[in-house]
């Protein structure tokens, strides 16, 4: 049985989620209070459903005395989980609470901002327990559908084996706010002071071979691809079966993208599922 709980940020997407694994067969719940989340997979168990998705939030008030709880009363039935939290930056959901004109849940005195750094401070631990984790916060609904069924569809091939995101970025423009990991890159040599490759891409040859033809580059990589074999299954010992990796130079069109491309073919050749986006190539 597989059985997701899918909370985080109000305003943040669950919803939309929800609708995704509808769609991907499962069966769906809406606002589960918490203390029945143990008791209504016991009762799928004995069911023919074999795919089920909860959402269960902070509209259950008593949420983490109850929630951590019903996890561990989960655990002891051997009972496996996956959450998937869904999060936001304070500017996006505001302004997504302004545009529906909803109350926010924790929201007493009118004061937005403050129910969500509420919000956010006591779904701190709980998003330390996610198996997956999505910012939202530059994503349309169909963009978060999009990204989930990239995500799931891809992770349904073989729900026992570890997938991997690996995406590269410019430090110029932020780090990816659900990377698990970070490596800065920018220590290796940078092509963009080279005039024939400035206006080129980690994606062709000529850039990735000037990249890797210094010693620092082959030593570097040796050692990276050495910890990710190392961490990838000590991850999954951990319940984690996706791991975002994010991978940064100055501009994310270089050192990044080179050194993404090369992780994801050692991976591949490990037998990993691996997916690659280069968030600001194009910037």
């Amino acid at each position: 049985m597989e059985f997701l709980i899918i909370t985080g940020m109000s305003g943040a997407g669950k919803s939309v989620a929800l609708d995704f694994f509808e769609d991907m067969g499962y069966f769906c719940i809406d606002n589960l209070p918490p203390a029945l989340i143990h008791k209504f997979a016991e009762l799928c168990l004995h069911s023919e459903l074999d795919k089920i998705a909860v959402v269960s939030d902070i509209r259950g008030r008593e949420f983490f005395a109850a929630l951590f709880s019903e996890l561990s009363q989960l655990e002891k039935s051997g009972i496996k989980y996956e959450i998937l939290f869904l999060e936001a930056s304070d500017e996006a959901l505001i302004r997504r609470y302004k545009e529906t004109r909803r109350k926010h849940p924790l929201d007493e005195a009118g004061r937005i901002l403050d129910a969500i750094h509420k919000e956010r401070k006591l779904l701190e631990e709980l998003r330390g327990k996610a198996s997956m984790i999505i910012d939202t916060s530059k994503l349309s609904k169909k963009d978060l559908y999009n990204e989930l069924q990239r995500i799931y569809s891809f992770h349904q091939i073989d729900k026992q084996a570890m997938s991997v995101s690996i995406i590269s970025f410019g430090y110029k423009y932020g780090i990816p706010l659900d990377a698990d990991i970070v490596f800065d890159v920018r220590f290796l040599p940078n092509p963009y002071y080279v005039n024939s490759l400035k206006d080129h891409t980690g994606q062709e040859e000529a850039v990735q071979e000037y990249i890797m033809k210094w010693p620092i580059t082959e030593k570097f990589y040796t050692k990276l691809f050495d910890l990710i074999e190392f961490l990838l299954p000590e991850y999954r010992k951990e319940g984690k079966s996706h791991l975002m990796i994010a991978i940064g130079c100055t501009g994310g069109k270089h050192r990044s993208v080179t050194t993404a491309i090369k992780l994801k073919d050692f991976l591949l050749k490990k037998g990993y599922r691996v997916i690659v986006e280069h968030k600001d190539i194009n910037k």
